[in-house]
């Protein structure tokens, strides 16, 4: 129970880091602007048509997008750029506990830092739209008009015919809340792993490799790199939907009952290995860190 309380407390103190931040401030605007941008082209949408939304639909159709999804992933990085974090509170800790406790109090501050970041997002997506949107657990005449005219393809708001057909709205954004929070804590812990192992540019340029990485698996970039005809390009998708934890952090890329993608409880159970992976290492490499102290 003591630990317990030290672990709050040095959490707290990151936490309290926030206190006029610049660059916490810039990370929540910027991540506003984001959403006002993304949630745009719905908005003119519906408006266009004179149609309503269910309030959850533009956060499915702006994060139902791979490319959405690694955006939203990297501002990230302006809250953990400074992973260990290091304040003059740290020798104090650091001479009465072990090294295990506080990174616990590491790892704890990244969880709930990216649980806040994934409900603000969530929250002004709510907000923005809420002029002309219902609450009803039911998919909305704007999203069947996106889905089943393929206008959304168009206008880069992927409202998937396939997660209509399976899914309600709530059901929908839960999955996808749960997926981008696993894959920006991946991209979280593997910052903390090189900011311990290297520096804190390595850790920022882990996390532009891992996005890197997915951005580029991609089925018609596997498509092209093996020639692959037109008429296989279902291969495409399917290698790309294993290999890439981007894929697997987009909903529209799982298998719904009758293909080859992966299932969502074999996305949930790659990113949780992996996270754990990160975390063995971050608590092997917290023994060795030396620490600066000015």
């Amino acid at each position: 129970m003591t630990n317990m309380r030290v672990v709050l407390s040095i959490t707290k103190m990151n936490f309290l880091e926030w206190k006029r931040n610049p660059r916490i401030i810039t990370a929540f605007v910027l991540a506003f602007t984001f959403c006002v941008m993304l949630s745009g082209k719905a908005l003119m949408f519906a408006k266009s048509y004179g149609t309503f939304m269910q309030i959850f639909e533009p956060f499915v159709w702006a994060f139902g997008d791979a490319k959405s999804i690694m955006l939203a992933s990297l501002l990230l990085i302006f809250f953990f750029m400074d992973m260990p974090f290091v304040n003059e509170a740290t020798p104090y800790y650091l001479l009465r506990i072990n090294r295990r406790i506080w990174i616990s109090a590491q790892l704890l501050y990244v969880g709930l830092v990216t649980i806040i970041y994934m409900c603000f997002l969530l929250g002004v997506f709510c907000l923005i739209c809420a002029p002309i949107s219902f609450v009803g657990n039911m998919w909305s005449e704007t999203g069947a008009l996106l889905g089943y005219s393929g206008v959304g393809t168009d206008i880069a708001l992927p409202a998937s015919v396939k997660a209509m057909e399976i899914s309600s709205p709530y059901q929908c954004v839960l999955t996808i809340f749960l997926l981008m929070l696993l894959y920006t804590l991946l991209g979280a812990t593997l910052m903390m792993v090189f900011n311990l192992l290297k520096n804190k540019f390595g850790g920022v340029l882990s996390v532009f490799a891992l996005n890197l990485y997915g951005l580029l698996l991609n089925p018609q970039s596997i498509r092209r790199v093996l020639d692959i005809p037109e008429n296989l390009q279902y291969k495409a998708n399917v290698l790309c939907g294993w290999i890439s934890p981007l894929n697997h952090a987009t909903y529209y890329m799982h298998n719904f009952g009758y293909d080859l993608l992966p299932r969502m409880w074999q996305s949930y159970l790659l990113f949780a290995v992996l996270i754990l992976i990160n975390i063995v290492l971050i608590t092997i490499l917290a023994k060795k860190y030396q620490f600066n102290f000015l």
